[in-house]
This record gives C-alpha cells, sequence and structure tokens, in this order.
C-alpha cells in the first residue's frame, strides 16, 4: 500500500500542489465562517466553481508548458510595464498578509494541542522550518514535502464523516444554488471567489510548470526559450489540474459542510481564525473532529505558506529579470530568495501588530477576487495568441468557461460595489 501511494504522487505534480494549497489556513478560516454564518445556502459554489478554477488553472499551466516562462515574464513581454507592476503588487501585499495570516493560524492550531508552549516560540519554530525547507533544499526533494504535506487536507473529509449530517439535504444545497443579493452574502460570495479563484494560483502553476522542465533537461533556465512539448506532455498536465481542482473544491465541501452543519445549526457565527473553528467543534463534534481538524490547519499551513511566498517572488522575479527559480541554490539567485525571505517575515511581523489578522484576510480575498478578472483577461489574450501559444491556443469550452467566470467574477464585484454606493 505504500509503494502504492508512492507511485500515484510521483505521478502528481504542479497541479496538484496548486490545488491544495488553495485550501490554507486562511481558506479554511473563511470556508468555516462561511458555513457557520450562511448554512448550506453557500455550498453550492463548491461545485460551481469547479469547472472555471480548473479551466483557468489549466490556461496558466499551459502557458508555462508552452513559453519556458512565468506568468509575469510573459506579461512583462507582451503587455504594458503599468499592467505588469500594477499586478505584481497587488500580489505582493495580498500573498504576504496571506502569509501572516496563515503563520498565525498555524502557530493557534499548534498551541492547542501544545498549550505550554508559546504562541511567538511556535510561529517562530513554523517561519524558520518553512525557510530552510524552501531555500536550502533541493526542487526535487521539497516536491515530495508539499505532496505529503498535501495529504492532510483529507483530515477535513474524515471529520466530515465523524459528523452526524443529513446527506439529503446536502445533497440538495450543493445542486441547486441559492442567491441572496444582501451586501453580506455578496461580499462572502466574492470572498470564496477570491479564496478559490486566486492570483497567486496562476503565477504559482506558471511558474512550476516551468521548474519541471528545467529539472527533467527541456530547457535551462526560465526564459531560454521555447521548450519542445508534445501532445502527452499537455495531456499530463491537464489531468494533473484536474485532479489537483478536484481535490481542492472536495475540500471546501466537506469543510463549508461540516461548519454549517455543527457550527451554524448551533449558532456560532463568528469564527476569526481556523484555530477558532477547531475549537468550536469540539464541544459538537467530538475531540476526534477537532484533533483532525486543529493537524489539517498546521499540515495545509506547511504547503501553503511557501506557495505564497514562492509566487510573489516568482512574479517580483520575473519583472525585474531576476534569476529565478527553487532549483538554483540561494547564491546564485540572491534576488528570487529575498523576496520569499523578506514577504515571509514581513507576514510573521503582521502577527505582532494590533491588526486583525483574519479580518485583514478577509478583505483580501475580497480584493483578490476583484483583481482576478483584470489578470483572467489577460490570460485568456496570452492563451488566445498564435504567435505566444503556437498550436496550443485556447479551445473554445476553454475561452467560453474562461469568460463567463470572468464576467462572474467581474460582475459581482461590481455589484457589491453598487451596493456600497446605494
Amino acid at each position: 500500500m505504500n509503494q502504492k501511494i508512492k507511485h500515484f504522487l510521483k505521478k502528481l505534480g504542479p497541479g496538484f500542489i496548486t490545488g491544495a494549497s488553495d485550501d490554507d489556513p486562511s481558506g479554511i478560516a473563511t470556508y468555516t465562517q462561511t458555513g457557520a454564518q450562511f448554512g448550506l445556502t453557500q455550498l453550492w459554489t463548491a461545485l460551481y466553481t469547479f469547472p472555471f478554477m480548473t479551466v483557468v488553472q489549466e490556461m496558466c499551466g499551459r502557458i508555462g508548458l508552452v513559453t519556458g516562462q512565468g506568468l509575469a515574464g510573459v506579461i512583462r513581454n507582451h503587455f504594458s510595464k503599468k499592467l505588469l507592476f500594477f499586478s505584481v503588487s497587488l500580489l505582493l501585499i495580498a500573498n504576504t498578509i496571506n502569509i501572516g495570516a496563515d503563520l498565525g493560524a498555524m502557530a493557534a492550531a499548534a498551541q492547542l494541542l501544545f498549550p505550554r508552549v508559546s504562541f511567538s516560540i511556535l510561529i517562530l519554530i513554523f517561519t524558520f522550518t518553512i525557510l530552510f525547507l524552501e531555500i536550502f533544499v533541493s526542487y526535487k526533494v521539497y516536491l515530495k514535502y508539499l505532496k505529503y504535506f498535501a495529504l492532510s487536507l483529507l483530515a477535513y473529509i474524515a471529520t466530515a464523516f465523524v459528523v452526524k449530517m443529513d446527506w439529503g439535504t446536502i445533497l440538495f444545497a450543493t445542486l441547486v444554488p441559492h442567491i441572496s443579493f444582501t451586501r453580506e452574502y455578496l461580499l462572502n460570495i466574492i470572498a470564496l471567489l477570491g479564496t478559490t479563484i486566486s492570483p497567486y494560483l496562476f503565477f504559482w502553476q506558471t511558474g512550476e510548470e516551468v521548474e519541471e522542465e528545467v529539472a527533467h533537461n527541456k530547457i535551462k533556465d526560465f526564459g531560454a526559450g521555447k521548450p519542445k512539448i508534445r501532445h502527452c506532455d499537455v495531456r499530463r498536465m491537464r489531468l494533473d489540474t484536474f485532479f489537483g481542482m478536484f481535490f481542492s473544491n472536495l475540500i471546501t465541501f466537506f469543510i463549508i459542510a461540516t461548519a454549517a452543519t455543527t457550527l451554524g445549526v448551533h449558532g456560532i457565527a463568528d469564527i476569526q481564525t481556523a484555530a477558532d473553528a477547531a475549537l468550536a467543534l469540539k464541544p459538537l463534534a467530538g475531540n476526534f473532529a477537532y484533533l483532525l481538524f486543529t493537524v489539517g490547519i498546521i499540515g495545509t499551513g506547511l504547503l501553503a505558506v511557501p506557495i505564497l511566498a514562492g509566487s510573489a517572488s516568482y512574479a517580483v522575479s520575473e519583472s525585474f529579470n531576476w534569476k529565478e527559480g527553487l532549483y538554483r541554490k540561494f547564491s546564485d539567485a540572491h534576488g528570487f530568495y529575498m523576496v520569499i525571505m523578506i514577504a515571509t517575515v514581513v507576514g510573521l511581523l503582521v502577527n505582532f501588530t494590533k491588526i486583525p489578522p483574519f479580518k485583514m484576510l478577509y478583505y483580501t480575498a475580497v480584493v483578490n477576487g476583484a483583481i482576478a478578472p483584470i489578470l483572467m483577461i489577460v490570460i485568456l489574450r496570452i492563451a488566445n495568441n498564435k504567435k505566444i501559444m503556437g498550436e496550443y491556443v485556447n479551445s473554445r469550452a476553454s475561452n467560453i468557461l474562461g469568460w463567463v467566470i470572468t464576467l462572474i467574477m467581474g460582475g459581482a464585484s461590481i455589484g457589491l460595489f453598487w451596493s456600497f454606493l446605494f
């Protein structure tokens, strides 16, 4: 069985890791609050975002695969610098806040398991462990760690089956969308979309496809020319991406459903952190569900924090044409690794300010939901450009789904803005 798991994990790559990283501790808190505050009325989003998330991430993966460049590098070469620096600046700010919230959630969760160890010591341990792995461990070995950290998300499926749930009601809520045009409902929908279809995932998966090409000697470096790829390479990337996005949305589904049938039913709607969610579950669902939920927070944080820092670093490094890549040693890519270090350390420091990290994070997810459509328009233009993509341009289905989700996210953002004005 152990060999089968290893063989299965070996086949998974950037798509699976990208999908799993979407369910980070801050995402877990957002999904938990969704279930606690709105019950099952927003559970349908886990099903309906799946095809849209898959098609957007497939485009990003294909862009990296075909061009041998990260997303920021392609934007730099084919679009205005104003658009590039605007997008990258917002990404860097959002990711840094997200890193801070995730590190804080990990330390708070660990403190539930080890109450005698202070929050400060735990958060420092997590921060420096993540930095050490990302900077000093080789890409091939590090990739294995990320895959195993991703499996910690299975804890949320297990938690759902520990809790008693009405599966008939859950199935109906999943298949039949419930729409409300209140400000709070729209705000949370945009936060969910911003957490699920998030700009940092665009930059990360594009960069990781290039990392894979370097690791397999298809190109020497980022931007070192277009790699020779075959249709089987694209099929492999698509399957990997499909599975990763399915896994991500499956976890989202179970977290919202679990929160709705426990916290929501008992009127516990004020969830500020993922650790709050774990504590609230304990008297309602028992010690085992509480333990699974808590361990899942730590495991997903170990996966997500380096990806948040890494995606920001890919974007900044390509904007300034610095040497980049996790396959490089620190001595060969100072700028790339310095961005990772600075984003992670500033994120750490956010936890020692008076700013409520979850509230900041929630509104960052809303901002991400508003920014994502702009980047998605750029991604669609790149993916349809024959000079850039050659024969691997978008299919009609990809274009339809891509434009539909872009219009939905853009329309939801405009609707929310309108609700604040009137």
